[in-house]
């Protein structure tokens, strides 16, 4: 399974990034333009998922969005998972929105 670090795939153009938490996580913190479909919903609605370019997933800290890689790169998705989750996207500092900050 590919990886790729927060900063790596923020300074890509355009990427599209698949935010696999829950709604409750995502009114603590969110990054804008994400698309966001829950873990447990992603098999029902992987017809969202764009199949013509490459896909980052995220969760909190990586372990679900492993998983999710792994399901969408065995449907023959490009799918790469970002390292260490939101919680690692907050630490380098990368634009996100919080709660209480809009």
């Amino acid at each position: 399974m590919q990886e790729i670090t927060p900063a790596e795939v923020e300074a890509l153009e355009g990427a599209v990034i698949l935010d696999v938490r829950e709604p409750h996580e995502l009114e603590k913190a969110r990054i804008e333009g994400a698309l966001h479909i829950p873990l447990g919903d992603l098999v029902a609605r992987v017809d969202e998922v764009p199949r013509d370019t490459t896909v980052y997933t995220l969760c909190h800290v990586g372990g679900r969005s492993a998983q999710a890689t792994a399901y969408l790169e065995s449907i023959g998705v490009d799918a790469v998972n970002i390292s260490g989750g939101i919680l690692a996207w907050y630490r380098e500092g990368l634009p996100l929105t919080l709660a209480g900050s809009e």
